[in-house]
């Protein structure tokens, strides 16, 4: 019965509005894009994306991004190389973490005043009135409340590493009690709590959070004035009891009155910028992208994943409005079924735990099964692998390679998040539904490479060599092991791709970097790049 339903996709299938033409040359424009730092993630590969569709996409220099803790960027000069380069292009789509603070990091670790940074909000206005033709989209965020130290690294002001698990429990707890209230005993142990934490430190984190707060608020002001095309807010690694949680309820309430057509607070944040630019596109070629999305079985669409406050499904909606698309309730609608491997129990497991050992689990099977369904129907098929948090579902990636899978798909994501993965997938598998098989095929290796290869496997072994060493903390700041951990992963990259993965010629010369000397970014480059 699936299988009948599922040659629709070929027969008769009803094309979305705007996608009759896909199968021409691609219009061609000019999109000038500030990511929020200079990961590949969030810069190269982002913007690799919608070159491979034909576009021109310009980036500032290395130089002045967010490189990393100890390698802020530089806000005034972001707004300069903007401001220079926005003459021509069609589209913009900007990091206002960029260009108010310098990046992302530099979003949490800042040491503006408040009149410095809201001085900063005019700059997105100015450009608005110097282009009024273009067409602007602007992405920032929300900032995070990591659960621990552990898990903010050196990507919060060093208190954090110490008092981080603290303060995440004493917000959570005072975000319930904005709520619904506290019981006896949660308020004595949110008295405890704030009695822990150093209250220069408390006072400072909070603050800060209080500046971030206040430039949003006028961001969305901003918004409300029409300057903006499209703008997100991104809720980064949360949780359903969390100061961030409760921060984005408050500012869902001041905007209360701006529709979903152009403003969201999303859960996420890497994924904003390949969101915004798929917009961009779509809205260049009057596309309205059509999508289907489909979970394993089980808890499905109603898993809420780790580092969300939200279920998937929810997450899931909100990106598709943001791309600009229309989700759909039957496959043979679409130009992208999205498949969303999720596990039956809504667990969602880290990919460095013993549990990714490859051996198939629950669903793995009826998963792939589900999948190959919809390939041999003919439909344009994405992945968004979530089963794992930070990496690809080691038994999943097999049955689809074992079952000729890995390169009939249109786009693939299993990296950090869950939204990370939903939103690169929609965004990649809308825009590589346009492409030519060899440019999908490309991006779909270096997803594979990174997400599977990288983050699913390879990562696990350097973790554990580089714990042989005598200094603690070195896969969060390699420092002079750097190069040689570049060199080691590079020969297990190697390994990996030799074994998995079909024998492209770019695979020949493929070199590992960390261009942020942290363990969890790495640069795979092929032999072409």
């Amino acid at each position: 019965m699936v299988f009948a339903v599922l040659l629709l996709c070929i027969l008769g299938m009803a094309l979305p509005a705007g996608a009759a033409e896909q199968t021409g040359a691609p219009a061609k424009g000019k999109i000038l894009f500030v990511p929020h730092d200079n990961r590949p993630i969030s810069d190269a590969r982002t913007a690799e994306v919608v070159r491979r569709l034909g576009y021109e996409v310009i980036v500032p220099p290395r130089e002045l991004l967010d490189t990393g803790p100890d390698k802020r960027g530089d806000a005034e000069a972001l707004w300069q190389w903007t401001k220079k380069n926005a003459q021509g292009v069609q589209a913009a789509v900007v990091s206002s973490d960029s260009l108010l603070y310098g990046g992302l990091i530099s979003s949490r670790k800042y040491d503006y005043q408040k009149n410095d940074v809201q001085a900063r909000v005019p700059h997105l206005e100015e450009l608005r009135k110097d282009h009024p033709d273009l067409r602007l989209y602007v992405f920032g965020s929300i900032m995070r409340t990591p659960k621990s130290g552990v898990n903010a690294g050196t990507q919060e002001p060093d208190y954090y590493m110490e008092y981080g698990a603290d303060i995440f429990r004493y917000t959570g707890l005072c975000d319930k009690e904005d709520q619904t209230g506290l019981s006896r005993a949660e308020k004595e142990e949110q008295a405890a709590l704030k009695a822990k934490i150093p209250a220069p430190a408390l006072q400072d984190w909070l603050e800060r959070r209080a500046k971030n707060f206040a430039a949003n608020e006028k961001l969305i002001d901003v918004t409300r004035e029409g300057s903006f095309d499209y703008f997100i807010l991104g809720r980064d690694d949360n949780a359903p009891l969390s100061q961030t949680h409760m921060e984005s309820r408050k500012l869902a309430a001041y905007s209360a009155a701006l529709p979903a057509s152009k403003f969201q607070i999303m859960t996420g944040i890497d994924e904003m910028g390949l969101l915004l630019l798929t917009r961009a596109v779509n809205d260049l070629r009057a596309n309205v992208p059509f999508v289907y999305v489909t979970y394993n079985k089980g808890m499905g669409g109603q898993t809420i994943p780790s580092y969300s406050d939200e279920p998937i499904a929810r997450s899931l909606a909100a990106e598709i409005k943001a791309v600009g698309g229309i989700q759909v309730a039957e496959p043979q609608k679409a130009e992208l079924v999205l498949a969303v491997n999720t596990n039956p129990d809504g667990r969602t497991m880290e990919a460095n735990e013993a549990e990714n050992n490859g051996v198939p689990r629950a669903g793995t099977q009826s998963f792939v099964d589900m999948v190959a369904g919809y390939v041999q129907a003919g439909c344009a098929v994405g992945v968004a692998d979530i089963a794992f948090a930070n990496g690809a579902d080691n038994a999943m990636m097999q049955r689809l390679k074992d079952n000729d899978l890995l390169f009939k798909l249109r786009s693939y994501a299993g990296y950090n998040t869950a939204t990370n993965s939903t939103g690169f997938a929609l965004g990649q598998g809308i825009l590589a539904a346009q492409m030519d098989d060899d440019e999908a095929d490309r991006l779909l290796l270096n997803r594979y490479l990174d997400d599977w290869g990288y983050q699913g496997n390879v990562r696990t072994t350097l973790i554990v060599q580089l714990d042989w060493l005598r200094e603690r903390g070195i896969y969060a700041d390699m420092g002079s092991r750097r190069q040689g951990a570049e060199v080691r992963t590079t020969r297990l990259m190697r390994e990996f791709a030799e074994n998995n993965l079909p024998p492209f010629a770019c695979l020949q010369g493929l070199r590992a970097e960390f261009p942020v000397s942290r363990g969890f970014d790495v640069n795979i480059l092929l032999g072409d790049e």
